[in-house]
């Protein structure tokens, strides 16, 4: 089993299958066999998962599990107390409700790397960062929350799944390392529940004899052309 952290540049696909405009995971790793667990927007950066295991990438794309992911995003604007409130307590998004989230406002991170392009800013604007835990992970999910109550993200940047989190791993934008299944803290598989033998329904002896004489004569019956 493998399983590699990568942090997927900005304006990579994730996937390994050629794009016409864009670069793939494919620029990136080349292990043979591995596959995304969960996907990471073009325009969106930092940790994403890949492993050749079709439980494993189960386990950590489906929200049942509650692996949390987490996020730091750059939004337009300053967002209050209600805005934060609203984002921890769920969004109304139209198609869905968003479950309750995590939410707190943090300093610009000085360890983070510069974006290539550059964000583009209005000037006469400020800008804020977020940290944003999530179990959920619907599409854009993170920027239409943001967005919904009025701080649209310029700039998002995964930065953890579960215990796994891009800052203690040390990647730089494209850089990848293979890491134990075990770190994601997920609980093992429960193994399939045998058939118990001493457990199956008791039949009689006479029940099997009425059964077998039954079946005997529904097919002399047969043989005779009766119905």
């Amino acid at each position: 089993m493998t399983l590699i952290a990568l942090n997927k540049p900005f304006g990579t696909m994730s996937q390994f299958s050629e794009h016409p405009t864009r670069p793939t995971l494919a620029a990136c790793v080349s292990a043979p066999g591995v596959y995304p667990a969960g996907r990471l927007d073009a325009d969106s950066e930092g940790l994403l998962l890949l492993t050749d295991d079709g439980a494993l990438q189960a386990c950590i794309a489906d929200p049942r599990h509650k692996l949390e992911k987490t996020y730091l995003a750059q939004v337009e604007g300053i967002p209050d107390a209600a805005a934060l409130a609203r984002l921890r307590a769920g969004v109304d998004l139209g198609d869905f409700v968003t479950q309750p989230a995590r939410v707190r406002a943090i300093d610009a991170p000085d360890w983070l790397w510069p974006r290539q392009p550059p964000v583009r800013f209005r000037a006469a604007i400020p800008t804020a960062w977020l940290e944003v835990k999530i179990r959920e992970g619907k599409n854009r999910q993170v920027r239409r929350m943001t967005a919904a109550v009025g701080f649209p993200t310029l700039r998002l940047v995964r930065v953890g799944i579960g215990p796994l989190d891009l800052r203690a791993l040390g990647l730089a934008p494209g850089a990848s390392c293979e890491v134990l299944p075990d770190q994601l803290g997920l609980a093992p598989a429960a193994p399939r529940a045998r058939p118990d033998p001493a457990r199956r329904p008791h039949v009689s002896k006479t029940s099997r004899t009425d059964e077998t004489k039954r079946r005997s004569r529904y097919k002399k019956k047969q043989i005779a052309g009766q119905p």
